[in-house]
């Protein structure tokens, strides 16, 4: 095996040698890839814990990256912790928002990792089996590769070879890997056939004026997933009557009174897998709109330099939401999306995308076409675009405009900047995708600066500023925002932002908001000022603590008909409070608790208020068994009592300020999972949701459905679901 010495800090002080002395060793045969850590330090430091899969971000990690196809733009990501805990991803130089950065965590496959702890620190093993990756079809490879060593309790990441902030991206930074001369993929097939065997009962409300409930005592399904390889580089995912039972539940956010809808990331495996294939700076291909598949496939790869992603598939959730004597009950939309693109120079490119939506049903389309493109001019300064076109019919109205965007990032050791600039027409429609405002154009600047002292517990340092302008195609402006920052990251995963000030201004429009049109034949304008701070830190091993807090103005949007648009303005508070334990090594608890009030200026009586509590055990009993529980509750509010030593309170009370109807929903999510690897697994799970639903529900008693205590479970489910990975 070859020997690797010479890690070098990215963080805290770039450039300067490990902290703790680290060795790594790589060698092959015809099957895997081989690379062993061997880490040295004091056993009674190392954060190292038994988690579950991919639940590697409190412990210290080694990793290795492979850029197979040494084209810089993308790589495999396999990192274990001490006691061998696996997670992967691929990363790409193209971060994007709606993925968190570089890294897309949907990614899963097969491979071997053990770990030790020693008495001078820990050793790592690690074997990759060529099947689980995809490269060129020619018998000398050159690979470009990553090794990576992170120590928590320092903030320390250490690489190999050097990859520094000065430079932007890091798979320009790599070494090459030669060496790797036999080897292939093969021509590998895989098949998941899964069954599952449910028991249920849910409340239908399809048809709000006759609810009822349904129920099954066993109610079995089966179905699969397929994956074929193309030569080497190309591969065809297939997937029928998918199940996504098992799928962890969302993680809370706060979506009452929100202006704007409010982004859910993806979660289902299908959907997540080489979805990096499809992403251009606009998201045009938001997979969460597609709710029921029933079937679908999916071809990804890479050939020189051109990459191609096409994926098909339908969707039953129309046919779905309405009741079983409406005339579209059982019918399907269609989904397709099609993207290629062509690597320019060292880490340019230029693509093209097209996605179409179609409702055969009611005669509905969405089309859309574009060209994108990423440029990177040097080391430090890359810019992303992208100009696209909708057509879409939607009944008897038809609809069609463009899409543009414009992004110029700057990354660095002290100084980053990105700027952003958006146009969307009036007309512009998108329903595969999330674009959740049109007719603006859009201008959004983010400036950061960071001092990196070389000594002491403050680890980076600085200030930031944000500003954003929105005006509608007439140009007239509809907000602006400025929100200066300081951001300070300690030792220990501490990171401290104070908010001093943000002066915002908001434009509210009668045709954006039909209860502001029942009142206001103009456009009201609000101007809100806020504070806040928030701390995050890892600081002590076994607890991870963190706490937001934001208070000022906002906008009630969700007046009732009585509120005066004047008097939407409000005072809110926002917070959000977390607390991880790890009383034992097995178990780990994540408890989370967010908050958010509207009061009038007035009087200080309530809008609403909105409190959400979940909390989520994990036991790992073994690296294969394990077993969840997540409990939350989510109340909202609505019209609560003001001071009543206010003289104006009693008025006040007599006053709804807002539509918001008071609820109270508590959700118990229980699942046993042994997973031998991705795709073979057992899964045994509970899932319960109570909601205080309104009695004007209750059109037959036998339902149970007029509850004296508030509270009414309408849905709750016991399944065991079984799959198996065949690999040939």
């Amino acid at each position: 095996m070859a020997k690797v010495s010479g890690f070098a800090q990215r963080n805290p002080h770039d450039g300067e040698n490990v902290s703790e002395p680290t060795e790594a060793y790589l060698g092959y045969d015809r099957k895997n890839l081989y690379v062993v850590f061997v880490c040295f330090d004091d056993p009674q430091k190392v954060r190292g814990r038994m988690s579950r899969r991919e639940d590697v971000y409190d412990d210290d990690n080694v990793e290795v990256m492979l850029d197979t196809f040494h084209d810089r733009r993308r790589a495999y990501a396999f990192q274990t912790t001490p006691l061998g805990v696996q997670w992967d991803a691929i990363w790409s130089e193209a971060s994007r928002e709606e993925t968190n950065g570089n890294f897309d965590v949907s990614f899963d496959t097969v491979w071997n990792s053990r770990g030790k702890m020693t008495d001078r620190g820990y050793v790592v093993w690690i074997a990759i089996p060529f099947k689980s990756l995809r490269f060129p079809a020619i018998e000398k490879q050159t690979w470009g590769v990553i090794l990576y060593r992170g120590i928590v309790r320092k903030n320390e990441d250490s690489f190999w070879p050097h990859i520094s902030y000065k430079i932007a991206g890091r798979l320009g930074q790599a070494a090459t890997l030669n060496g790797l001369e036999g080897i292939s993929p093969g021509h590998s097939l895989e098949l998941i056939p899964y069954g599952i065997m449910r028991g249920f009962r849910a409340l239908d409300t399809r048809d709000p004026s006759h609810p009822y409930f349904q129920h099954a005592v066993a109610q079995g399904q089966i179905g699969m997933d397929a994956k074929f390889v193309i030569q080497d580089h190309f591969v065809v995912d297939m997937t029928a009557n998918p199940d996504f039972s098992q799928v962890e539940s969302e993680d809370p956010q706060i979506t009452v009174n929100q202006r704007f809808a409010v982004y859910f990331p993806e979660k289902r495996p299908f959907f997540l897998e080489n979805e990096d294939y499809f992403r251009t700076p606009i998201d045009l291909f938001f997979t969460r709109n597609i709710g029921d598949p029933s079937a679908g496939i999916r071809l990804t790869g890479k050939q020189g330099p051109y990459s191609v992603g096409l994926m098909s598939t339908d969707d039953r959730s129309p046919g779905l939401r309405v009741p079983d004597n409406n005339s579209l009950s059982g019918t399907r939309a269609y989904f397709t999306i099609a993207r290629a693109s062509r690597d320019l120079f060292r880490q340019s490119s230029l693509g093209v995308i097209y996605t179409d939506w179609e409702y055969p049903a009611a005669r509905e389309f969405n089309r859309i076409g574009g060209v994108d493109t990423r440029l990177k001019f040097n080391p430090n300064w890359t810019l992303e675009g992208q100009a696209v076109v909708s057509s879409s019919q939607f009944g008897s109205n038809y609809y069609a405009g463009p899409a543009d965007k414009l992004e110029l990032k700057r990354d660095g050791l002290h100084f980053t900047y990105d700027g952003i600039y958006d146009d969307i027409s009036p007309h512009f429609v998108t329903v595969p995708g999330f674009v959740n405002r049109t007719d603006i154009r859009y201008s959004f600047q983010e400036a950061d600066y960071r001092f990196r002292p070389k000594k002491g517990w403050v680890v980076d340092w600085g200030p930031t500023l944000i500003n954003r302008y929105v005006f509608d195609h007439t140009g007239l402006r509809l907000d602006t925002d400025y929100t200066p920052y300081l951001a300070i990251q300690g030792r220990g995963q501490t990171f401290i932002y104070l908010f001093p000030y943000e002066e915002l201004r908001e434009r509210l429009r009668p045709r954006d908001f039909a209860a502001l049109g029942v009142t206001a034949t103009q456009n009201q304008d609000y101007h809100e000022h806020s504070s806040g701070a928030s701390i995050l830190t890892s600081y002590f091993p076994k607890v991870t603590l963190g706490a937001s807090y934001r208070w000022g103005d906002g906008v009630n949007f969700v007046p009732s008909s009585t509120q005066r648009p004047q008097s939407m303005l409000g005072r809110s508070d926002t917070g959000t409070a977390t607390l991880s334990l790890r009383p034992v090594r097995p178990l780990k608890i994540e408890n989370t608790y967010l908050f958010e009030r509207l009061r009038t200026s007035d009087t200080g009586s309530g809008i609403f208020n909105n409190h959400i509590l979940r909390s989520k055990w994990n036991w790992q009993f073994s690296p294969q068994l394990s077993m969840r529980v997540i409990l939350q509750y989510n109340s909202v509010l609505a019209n609560t009592p003001c001071d009543s030593a206010l003289p104006s309170c009693a008025a006040a009370a007599a006053a709804s300020s807002t539509d918001l109807p008071t609820g109270k929903q508590c959700k118990a999510d229980c699942l046993i999972t042994y997973l031998v690897h991705p795709g073979t697994a057992i899964y045994v799970g509970y899932n319960s949701d109570l909601q205080n639903l309104h009695r004007n529900l209750a059109v037959d008693p036998r339902y149970g459905l007029d509850s004296s205590k508030g509270y009414i479970n309408d849905s709750r489910q016991f399944f065991v679901k079984v799959s198996y990975l065949f690999r040939f």
